[in-house]
């Protein structure tokens, strides 16, 4: 598997809540700052050797007509993030490309890989500025989603509570 995308992030003070640790919050910030940098990073791929001029980035794909909003996020909290100068490590990559869709796994963890603190999903969908319609994802970026493929986040699913696993039986008896 390709390696993630590594963003590094500095902490800054403001991140931190009266409990003495990273706001909950701010971790959607910084799935963000993670993400915009990487679509504007140079794109993967574009022939052999080394490239003389920066080649496109993905958000080059994305027309003038086109824009990507956040359907969904997922966050998981595995343990307290404390301030401090050294910075951190916004892991990210590619789990899922759909017809319009695309979704991302990210890990918010020591750059060494050594501890971490979240894990987190988003699904992304282009949309076109005209009509506020899904458009399908252009084949190039696509291609370069490719280059970024890992695995499904490794989120810890809990048992349903009696009541849910109530429902969805008499839900499940209720269709047959």
């Amino acid at each position: 598997m390709p390696a993630p995308y590594q963003f590094p992030l500095h902490l800054r003070f403001g991140d931190v809540d009266s409990y003495g640790h990273v706001n909950n919050v701010r971790f959607l910030q910084f799935l963000e700052d993670a993400r915009v940098h990487w679509l504007r990073e140079p794109a993967p791929g574009g022939g052999d050797g080394p490239r003389t001029e920066p080649g496109p980035t993905m958000f080059d794909y994305v027309t003038e007509a086109n824009f990507t909003l956040v359907g969904r996020h997922e966050i998981e909290y595995l343990a307290p993030l404390m301030y401090r100068p050294a910075p951190i490590a916004v892991n990210l990559w590619v789990t899922r490309v759909g017809g319009s869709s695309f979704d991302l796994g990210y890990s918010v963890a020591e750059i060494d890989g050594s501890s971490l603190y979240a894990y987190a999903a988003t699904s992304m969908v282009l949309v076109s500025r005209s009509t506020g319609r899904p458009v399908r994802l252009p084949h190039a970026l696509r291609a370069a989603f490719g280059e970024y493929a890992g695995p499904t986040v490794p989120f810890r699913r809990r048992p349903p509570l009696p009541s849910e696993a109530e429902a969805a039986a008499s839900v499940e008896g209720g269709a047959a």
